[in-house]
């Protein structure tokens, strides 16, 4: 199984922590078919998202959706989940002066948690360059939009949660690090308009720096695009996504998407390195006094355990300096 494309994004949604899957590989159908019959008991819920090419691509994924519905109604009642409270876990920090703190784990809270159900979405992907969008669409942006049109359309008659991304928002590896501002937030606002409950603006190649960024938020700011419906999405091919997240951090964004490890890239632009990794921005964060309920050291276990199963170079300063403080 390839795992080649998979990304993972950690993010704040109706006050819980939610971990975000793009199923990117040719035998995603599978992938997703069992989570959902075989769903792993945790301490949140869990947003499986679900790459959407086409209308064909979106029939697939119902056909997913209504198998595996099919599959669980017929099996038998599964037990309850096993509490997370345990002699595994050390005693929560919760001093309100540690910016590393994690919420406790009162056994109520964790009921409460774990009655939360997991939840599957699709997500869209627009580029902000015309060659970008031949290259990675093989059609022009207008045409990729109209595309999206009903699958949205369809999407929204069966409540299913729509992500959208626009692709070198920041920089493009055909036509330059310089991508006009004016048409991501036309791309972005098209995309809520179609119903889009969320739009992740990509630096996919990671040229933006800190101006850029800036000048990006403002744009969309002046386009009437607010806040909460944006994601930024940053690559950390030249070192800045962190300092691009603070600027939006600044400006009032609360959503980043992230990968355990680093893992990631992007075929059509050559160095093009993964998305931040998670390790890197939650340790960012925690320094910023942000409460983000991530236990950083196991996070760096995992980006460590994932890295090794890939055959990936563990590409997190913060994780692995956290993981050689815990050996010594």
């Amino acid at each position: 199984m390839g795992a080649t494309g998979m990304c993972r994004a950690f993010y704040k949604k109706d006050g819980l922590a939610a971990l975000l899957m793009d199923f990117q590989m040719a035998n995603s159908s599978e992938v997703l078919d069992a989570l959902l019959v075989q769903p792993t008991s945790t301490g949140h819920a869990i947003a499986f998202n679900y790459l959407v090419p086409n209308v064909k691509g979106l029939q697939n994924f119902f056909h997913v959706l209504d198998s595996a519905s099919t599959k669980t109604s017929q099996a038998p009642p599964s037990p309850p989940p096993t509490p997370i409270e345990s002699a595994e876990w050390p005693a929560s920090n919760t001093s309100a002066q540690d910016p590393n703190a994690v919420p406790s784990r009162a056994s109520s809270d964790i009921n409460a948690n774990l009655s939360k159900s997991n939840t599957t979405e699709i997500s869209v992907f627009a580029a902000a360059t015309e060659a970008f969008s031949k290259a990675n669409l093989n059609c022009s942006i207008a045409e990729s939009l109209e595309r999206f049109r009903p699958i949205l359309l369809q999407a929204k008659e069966r409540n299913i949660r729509v992500r959208g991304y626009v692709s070198v928002a920041l920089g493009c590896p055909y036509e330059g690090p310089k991508t006009d501002p004016r048409k991501v937030a036309e791309i972005t606002s098209s995309l809520l308009e179609m119903g889009a409950d969320e739009v992740s603006v990509a630096d996919t190649t990671g040229m933006g720096t800190a101006p850029k960024t800036r000048e990006l938020l403002k744009a969309l700011s002046a386009a009437g695009i607010v806040n909460h419906d944006i994601a930024l999405h940053f690559h950390d091919t030249y070192g800045q996504a962190l300092v691009n997240t603070v600027v939006g951090l600044e400006h009032g964004i609360r959503i980043f998407d992230s990968s355990v490890g680093g893992l990631g890239g992007c075929p059509y632009s050559k160095g093009a390195t993964g998305n931040v990794a998670t390790e890197d921005l939650v340790y960012c964060l925690h320094s910023l006094g942000v409460k983000t309920g991530i236990d950083t050291q196991e996070m760096a276990k995992i980006g460590a355990w994932i890295s090794e199963e890939l055959g990936k170079s563990n590409e997190t300063r913060a994780g692995k300096a956290i993981l050689a403080r815990l050996r010594s």
